[in-house]
């Protein structure tokens, strides 16, 4: 029963978009054409929500379901209340010549000229969407930072970080054109590699076969991670405890395979010439339902409170909630996990946004306080939807730097 009002609005939907398509012509051939490809978007969409298994979870099948659904529903989302409102004015008309004219009732025939309007409109989304699934998704970008810091050690001036998040190896399907952006990432020949989590969507075994590639990703002073929400196989229906356990214990080792350092509650001092910076790793951290795993008390445990440090959280509400009101000061804290909702507008300098920004005050970039930054990275990867518009895949350089250093 909870499903019949989701029907009836996909229904209204589709009726309007009918209408349009029947205003502009009368050959047949477009009707039944236009039937197939609703009947087929649909009923795959709807076929998938109804026989979800939870022991297997998203595959690139899946994805692609909702990504045809969610193109084919932008443009009618956009379409119906244009002929809705045409309608109304139809209503009135109609209305008017009844009670004025005293004419017999009738609607005014739809005029063309709205129904070309509304469809060139909706053909807008519907058209961005389905670039972002077959070309946009491998739109990889890499996005460069200067960040200067007072506490940085001398020694550090000039270093450089790579950060990257949000793999999702689960959705991949193409090798040739994923493996390019990895190796963009060795291009960039950055002197520290971090991952910031989310290596899979709902299973360990989705990444093996990304190990040999990910393995030759180099950085001379290391590679460290966390995980994300999705690399403890909570999204996952499994058969006992035990086949949840081995799951996660193959998780670490496909780190350690990959050539990670995994972080789990716990730090690392990076050296450079008789100098050294922490890096911090939390688990899983984030507001609301998400996993609560990161424990920052125990992940500081070895280090000093003057120590520059650089923290790896995977969710960005971790960082207010409990990374700035720490006694600790993280100079650098690195996030991921909001993918931008891989939509929005970016603009340097004019428009930044995303419905992103309606769940997190920090979805993508740099923010400042108390003289603490944080970078929240768009993500490499993608999940549910399987493309990009306006939100291109990720791989972030910072390079740090001394503030008023004496040469």
């Amino acid at each position: 029963m909870r499903w019949i009002p989701f029907i009836i609005f996909l229904t209204v939907l589709q009726w309007y978009a009918f209408q349009a398509l029947k205003t502009l012509t009368q050959n047949k051939i477009w009707w039944i054409l236009y039937g197939l490809i609703v009947t087929l978007t649909h009923g795959s969409f709807l076929w998938q929500l109804f026989s979800y298994d939870r022991s297997v979870g998203w595959t690139p099948l899946i994805t692609y379901t909702v990504g045809w659904f969610i193109a084919l529903i932008s443009g009618q989302l956009i379409l119906t209340p244009i002929l809705f409102f045409e309608d109304l004015s139809r209503l009135a008309m109609g209305i008017y010549n009844l009670f004025v004219h005293e004419q017999k009732f009738e609607l005014p025939e739809r005029r063309k000229f709205i129904a070309q309007t509304a469809l060139a409109i909706s053909a807008v989304p519907f058209a961005s969407l389905l670039y972002g699934m077959y070309q946009g998704r491998y739109n990889y970008r890499v996005l460069r930072y200067t960040l200067e810091y007072d506490a940085l050690p001398d020694n550090f001036d000039g270093f450089q970080i790579t950060q990257i998040s949000d793999l999702h190896c689960g959705s991949f399907d193409n090798f040739e054109k994923v493996a390019y952006g990895m190796d963009l990432i060795n291009e960039q020949k950055s002197d520290l590699l971090l991952f910031t989590g989310d290596m899979v969507n709902n299973k360990s075994s989705e990444a093996r076969p990304w190990v040999g590639k990910l393995s030759k990703l180099k950085a001379p002073y290391g590679k460290f991670s966390v995980l994300g929400n999705h690399d403890y196989g909570d999204y996952n229906e499994w058969e006992s405890p035990e086949a949840k356990q081995k799951n996660m214990e193959e998780m670490y080792q496909i780190h350690k395979d990959m050539g990670f350092d995994l972080l789990l509650n716990e730090s690392r001092y990076v050296e450079k010439n008789g100098e050294k910076i922490a890096l911090v790793g939390v688990e899983n951290w984030g507001a609301g339902r998400f996993k609560k795993a990161g424990d920052l008390a125990k992940s500081v445990g070895r280090i000093q409170s003057e120590d520059f440090k650089i923290l790896l959280s995977h969710d960005p509400s971790h960082w207010e909630a409990e990374v700035l009101p720490h006694p600790y000061p993280f100079h650098l804290t690195l996030s991921g996990h909001t993918h931008g909702f891989q939509f929005g507008i970016e603009i340097p300098g004019w428009i930044k946004w995303s419905p992103s920004q309606w769940q997190y005050k920090q979805w993508a970039g740099i923010y400042e306080k108390r003289e603490q930054k944080l970078n929240v990275n768009r993500g490499f990867g993608y999940l549910a939807y399987p493309g990009r518009v306006g939100i291109w895949p990720e791989i972030t350089v910072i390079t740090l730097k001394k503030s008023n250093l004496l040469i």
